[in-house]
Formats: C-alpha cells, sequence, structure tokens
C-alpha cells in the first residue's frame, strides 16, 4: 500500500513525553486528524550522536519502549524509521566479535580497513568530505594486541560500513526484512552519502557508484512492501537524481528558500523551484539536524543566501562548518545554522504560518518536526548543557508543557492547516503555480470537483486558502 498523501510528524522516542507509549498518546489526542505518518528518529540502542549509532536494528531501547509501542503506532500511520546504511555501532555484536577475534571473525568483511587500501596521500585526505575535527579513521586494537585502522566519517563510535562486502547488504536485509514485519513504510536512509569509499575521490555521493548502492537498498525495501527517502545535504541536482532513479528525494531547499522569500518579500526564488522540484519529494521545514545551507546553493545568489545567513545568526547558537580532511583545523563555508524554525522567523507567527502553509502547498508529502509543530524556541539551556549546537533545536517536552504548547494561538492554526492539507482530497491531484507578483505566492491543486489554492502576501504575511467545498460546491475562504 503507498504512502498516504499526508502530513508526517518527525520526532523522538522520548521528547513528547518520556517513551514512546507518551509519543503515542500526544499523537492519539492531538493529531489524529492532522498526520497520515510519522517518522520516529532512531529507537536503536545505541552509544552515540542521539541515537544514530545503533548497535541494532533489531531492537528498541528499553529507555523507550518495546516493538508493541511502535507496532501500535504504525497499525494507525505511516511508519518511517531510520536504516543507518552507512555504519553501525563500534558497541554492536558484529564488531566487538571483529575486535576479539581479527581477520578469524566472519564479521571482518563488514569494515572498512583503511591500511589495505594502499598509500593515501596529502592530495588524497584533501579531496575527503568529513565530518569531525579529524581525519575519518580510528585506530583500533585487537585482542592479540595488534592494531589497524578502520574508516569511520561520524564519531569514533560510529563504524563505517563496507559496501564491497555481500556481508553488508546481507545485514541490510536483514534490517529492512525485520522493520518491515513491524509496519515500516519509509526507510530514511541515513547518510547515505559517505558509502563510497574510493581514494582520489571525495568518497562523498560518488557516482555512479552511490546509485547502485541506493537502488539495491530500494529493490531490497519494495521487495517487502517500503519506500526508502535517502538523506543528503548537498547541491540539489543530487535531489532531482535520487527522484530519477524512483526513490523519495527530499525537499532540503525549500526552509531557505522560504527564509529568503519571507525576510526578504522576494517570491522569484522561491516560484522558481516551484516549477521544477520533484514531484514525488518529502518537505521539510525543520529536522533533527540544523537549516542546511548547501541545498539551496545553485538556486538563490550567493549574497542573498549570505543575507539570510547574517540575519538569521543573530538568533541562533554558532553555525555548523564544512571542514577538509587534509587540514582538519581549517574551516570553509557555513554547512548549517542551528537555529529552531520559529526563532529564525523572528517568532511571527503569521510568517511562520505562512511557511508552513507554503510547504503544506508545494508538491510532495510535508513533514513537520515536533518543535516546530508546537512553535518552539531556540533551547540554549540543553544546547549548553550537552555542548551539542543542534541541541537549540531538541527540546524535550514533557506531556504537560505539550498540553500547555497546544493552546497557543499559533499552534492551533498550524494544527488546523495540518488538519486541511491531510483531509482535503486536492492534494492527491494536479499542483499548478498560479500567476502573482513578486512580493507574493499563489498555489493550487484540484482533483475532479475539488480545489484549493493557497495566496500567501508576503509583505503583510498573510495567507489565505480557497477551496470548493464538495457537498454544496460553494467556494468557501479560510484565513490561516
Amino acid at each position: 500500500m503507498p504512502l498516504r498523501n499526508q502530513v508526517q510528524l518527525i520526532a523522538y522516542p522520548d521528547r513528547l513525553g518520556r517513551n514512546l507509549a507518551d509519543l503515542g498518546t500526544v499523537i492519539d489526542q492531538h493529531l489524529s486528524r492532522a498526520i497520515g505518518g510519522v517518522h520516529i528518529l532512531p529507537v536503536y540502542p545505541s552509544n552515540a550522536d542521539s541515537g544514530f549509532s545503533p548497535l541494532t536494528h533489531k531492537e528498541v531501547d528499553p529507555v523507550y519502549g518495546a516493538w508493541d509501542d511502535i507496532e501500535r503506532i504504525s497499525s494507525n500511520y505511516d511508519l518511517c524509521l531510520d536504516l543507518m546504511i552507512n555504519h553501525i555501532s563500534d558497541a554492536s555484536p558484529e564488531f566487538q566479535d571483529f575486535l576479539q577475534n581479527g581477520y578469524r571473525s566472519e564479521h571482518a568483511d563488514l569494515f572498512v580497513h583503511v591500511d589495505q587500501l594502499g598509500e593515501i596521500t596529502p592530495d588524497d585526505l584533501a579531496k575527503i568530505h568529513i565530518r569531525k575535527e579529524k581525519e575519518p579513521f580510528r585506530e583500533i586494537s585487537f585482542a592479540d594486541g595488534t592494531s589497524e585502522r578502520v574508516w569511520c566519517t561520524f564519531t569514533e563510535h560510529q563504524i563505517d560500513l563496507n559496501y564491497n562486502s555481500e556481508r553488508t547488504y546481507a545485514l541490510m536485509e536483514d534490517y529492512i526484512r525485520f522493520l518491515t514485519a513491524r509496519g515500516t513504510k519509509l526507510f530514511r536512509l541515513d547518510a547515505f552519502g559517505y558509502t563510497t569509499k574510493k581514494l582520489g575521490t571525495s568518497c562523498f555521493l560518488v557516482e555512479p557508484d552511490v546509485y547502485e548502492i541506493l537502488r539495491w537498498i530500494r529493490d531490497a525495501a519494495a521487495e517487502h512492501g517500503a519506500e526508502v527517502l535517502p538523506e543528503v545535504h548537498d547541491h540539489p541536482s543530487y535531489q532531482y537524481a535520487i527522484g530519477l532513479h524512483g526513490m523519495r528525494p527530499y525537499g532540503f531547499a525549500l526552509p531557505m528558500l522560504l527564509l529568503h522569500a519571507l525576510l526578504d518579500a522576494d517570491s522569484r526564488y522561491l516560484k522558481q523551484w516551484l516549477r521544477m522540484c520533484p514531484r514525488n519529494q518529502i518537505t521539510v521545514l525543520d529536522t533533527h539536524d540544523g537549516i542546511c545551507i548547501p541545498d539551496v546553493e545553485g538556486i538563490v545568489p550567493q549574497d542573498m543566501i549570505q543575507a539570510v545567513v547574517d540575519n538569521v545568526s543573530q538568533r541562533s547558537a554558532d553555525p555548523i562548518m564544512r571542514r577538509s580532511a587534509a587540514n582538519v583545523h581549517s574551516v570553509g563555508a557555513i554547512y548549517q545554522l542551528t537555529c529552531t524554525y520559529y526563532d529564525a522567523l523572528k517568532q511571527n507567527d503569521d510568517a511562520y504560518i505562512a511557511a508552513r502553509a507554503i510547504q503544506f502547498f508545494a508538491p510532495g508529502i510535508p513533514q513537520v518536526y515536533y518543535v516546530g509543530w508546537l512553535a518552539g524556541t531556540n533551547d540554549h539551556e540543553l544546547m549548553e548543557s550537552t555542548g551539542e549546537l543542534r541541541d537549540i533545536n531538541r527540546h524535550r517536552y514533557s506531556l504537560e508543557e505539550v498540553d500547555a504548547a497546544v493552546k497557543q494561538s499559533v499552534v492551533r492554526r498550524l494544527t488546523r492547516l495540518m488538519e486541511f492539507r491531510s483531509q482535503y482530497p486536492a492534494f492527491n491531484g494536479r499542483f499548478a503555480l498560479v500567476y502573482s507578483n513578486a512580493k507574493s505566492v499563489c498555489m493550487s491543486w484540484r482533483l475532479g470537483e475539488h480545489y484549493c489554492e493557497l495566496f500567501v502576501d508576503l509583505i503583510f504575511k498573510k495567507s489565505t486558502i480557497s477551496y470548493v467545498e464538495a457537498r454544496t460546491q460553494r467556494t468557501l475562504r479560510m484565513k490561516c
């Protein structure tokens, strides 16, 4: 059964309440008509990176609950789970067996053995795309006292997998089979771009190798009735390529496009993107990561991107920067802005609702991050306590805080808008960008007798929906 074309919620298993049971309660009480799917961020036992260092994909961390809790959610909503195809935890049974038995371990081929790759020159290092303040290797010691280096793109606990080995594909197939049996209909493929290790290249999104890996994952998921959502932040052309290969791309250009449109009252670049963006995409404005910059490069002029960065930076934590493996202490351009989307729009309710309305009328299935649903503001206290910049947008809501937040006017407006997007039939029909001037946006959807149109005034940040009521055939207007 295909994914429902309805809003999806993105949530941690323990940040709307204490656990998965609380998450299910929040969804049923407040969002039963507003969403058709839920992306639950990693539920697996993990020892790093906020759950993205899984020991296995076949267990739920007992702190969050059990598979029964997840299956209760998946019985009513399309379930999206993360599949970490690039790496596995150094505390996993497979890696621990490798440390104990070395190359006698049946799992030895799962990992990338750096010292067997040949000489790695300074020029090779300069090309490698990295994500931490050191080269992407880790020296490990075996039980017999010998040592070697393995590839390790992210934290030292996240050991990269070797896609030149059949054992890696067998492991992924086992995970896919297990998770689809628990109701998973969409796999978010975390950090897939780092799966391609080839010296002399960036070792990131190496073509065509990366699409060969993705097609295999896509086909394995399809055999079990699921789709895949590859996650990558880079030039927007990669999203088009993902869509052309029969997978769900992310509309990651939209967050920055909307910030520019609303902060500068300029719809030109947003409209250019709307005309050509992949129609099968998943759209977001905010996620557990920051607001990424590379996704809009080549769409919006660089000086205008910088203006948005300068504007938002006044209200955000330090940005996350690009780095070079040849000189890990050097930094390049900004990679992510760390800020809630509500704060990025200056806590202006009308601007925020306009952004969500445009997201919901854009082609694709929209996702709303839990902090975004509750119009959350920057959590400096959490960020300072953990030292993780992105935690500024990862507030932990108690059930009492949720009950208070949903009473806010902006949250009530957003929830009503989510309900319209999820319930009105026209969104399963044909999209059109309707003529408007450079200070406004107008979009429509039509399916038979069902028709709806959104008009947004970017100067005054006012949003109005006109729609045909099927029963009476009257055209009604709804101020968002």
